[in-house]
């Protein structure tokens, strides 16, 4: 989100666990020219009780989970498949935390445009 409408929204980032940056999102991040090594995981808790116009949730267990948040005037939302729930060889990981993220990009073009 903040790569491609970071300029029209000012963008924080948090899930429903603090579990760490997987590497496999760094590279398929990086393979978009996105540096995101200074990156934490965090959960909306962390954020510091920080209101917001609209929260995007892309998985179903954040939509059922998000707290409410303080300002919040619209939500959007859109259930993709997690790739961090996969087993399989670092290929199959990547593989699919790429397809993920195309997924992700295409909707929120389609949604924020």
């Amino acid at each position: 989100m903040r790569h491609l409408f970071g300029d029209r929204f000012e963008v924080f980032s948090a899930g429903t666990q603090a579990r760490g940056v997987r590497p496999e999102v760094l590279t398929v991040l990086e393979e978009l020219g996105i540096d995101a090594g200074g990156q934490s995981s965090k959960t909306i808790d962390q954020l510091g009780g920080l209101g917001a116009e609209c929260v995007v949730t892309v998985c179903d267990d954040a939509r059922e989970k998000c707290p409410h948040v303080l300002g919040r005037e619209q939500t959007f939302h859109q259930n993709f498949f997690d790739p961090s729930t996969l087993d399989g060889t670092l290929k199959e990981r990547t593989t699919a935390f790429r397809k993920s993220r195309d997924e992700i990009m295409t909707w929120l073009k389609a949604t924020f445009r």
